[in-house]
């Protein structure tokens, strides 16, 4: 089940009432579930809007309603409102929004994969770029393509050794190197140029 602190409803039922919209709520919802890109929405929702087959939480004087294709993802989530440098501001902790953390028993790939999305790909494209994984091949090496910033940039070789291959290595034993497969010549727009 989801919770909301006393303060959250206090902060709703505020913003609620400046609409003046009788029966107006809340709807939560789950963007890109399950991927490293995820994130929550809220939104107004009047009756009419409703599908009915949401999850209905009640407040302190209004409904929140989180949509049923988002319940997997926010089960277990909190909604709280914490003081902030600038005032108040609403936290939203889901610990399943971003997907289960892949086992020992999940394959090479899964575990690649996830840590490509949640970790190497964040910081990546804090400077316009991105990876993809294109192989692993049996004796464990990994073939990734760069794009966006990392295309043609002038540090991907330090990003690929100090940063990915060592993440890879220290956290799936399986894999042995990392190797790239991207004609860095031809990037249009990297972050550093070479």
């Amino acid at each position: 089940m989801l919770t909301i602190s006393a303060p959250a409803q206090a902060h709703f039922m505020h913003i609620l009432q400046q609409q003046g919209i009788a029966d107006l709520g809340i709807r939560l919802s789950a963007l890109n579930p399950g991927t490293a890109k995820a994130d929550c929405r809220l939104e107004f929702c009047e009756p009419a809007d409703l599908l009915g087959d949401e999850w209905s939480v009640e407040c302190q004087g209004f409904t929140l309603f989180v949509a049923a294709d988002s319940t997997r993802w926010l089960d277990g989530a909190e909604l709280d409102l914490e003081q902030a440098a600038g005032g108040e501001r609403l936290r939203i902790k889901a610990p399943q929004l971003k997907g289960q953390v892949p086992g020992a028993e999940a394959s090479v790939i899964e575990r690649v994969r996830y840590l490509l999305e949640t970790e190497i790909s964040p910081m990546l494209a804090s400077h316009g770029g991105r990876v993809t994984l294109e192989e692993i091949d049996a004796d464990g090496r990994v073939t990734l393509r760069f794009g966006g910033g990392c295309h043609g940039c002038g540090m991907v070789d330090v990003t690929l050794r100090e940063g990915i291959e060592k993440t890879l290595k220290a956290k799936i034993p399986e894999i042995t190197g990392v190797r790239d497969a991207t004609d860095h010549a031809s990037g249009s727009a990297p972050y550093l140029k070479r």
